[in-house]
């Protein structure tokens, strides 16, 4: 059965996966700048499909589990850095 995280779990978890997109990414900007709620693709934070698939491979590293790039549920799962770490709190061994 998966754990809903906590409200506080769920904002330092949003918080961690800011700091990974920024260095992973090279980002220049804060990670405390980032809106877990804006959209991770093209308007909101501008990743591509590669900057993604880099962020899957640094998730994947960090949090013990596998994101495929066949998963028909990616769009979803990078849609914001709230929908990422709700991910990551239900699918991570680390």
């Amino acid at each position: 059965m998966t754990q809903v995280p906590s409200a506080a779990d769920q904002a330092g978890l949003e918080r961690e996966l800011a700091e990974l997109c920024v260095s992973a990414l090279n980002l220049e900007q804060a990670p405390e700048s980032i809106d877990p709620v804006e959209p991770l693709y093209g308007d909101g934070l501008g990743l591509d499909s590669i900057d993604i698939l880099e962020l899957a491979l640094e998730v994947s590293r960090k949090y013990g589990f596998e994101l495929r790039s066949d998963d028909e549920r990616n769009h979803e799962i990078f849609r914001s850095l709230r929908t990422l770490a709700s991910h990551v709190a239900a699918h991570r061994t680390r």
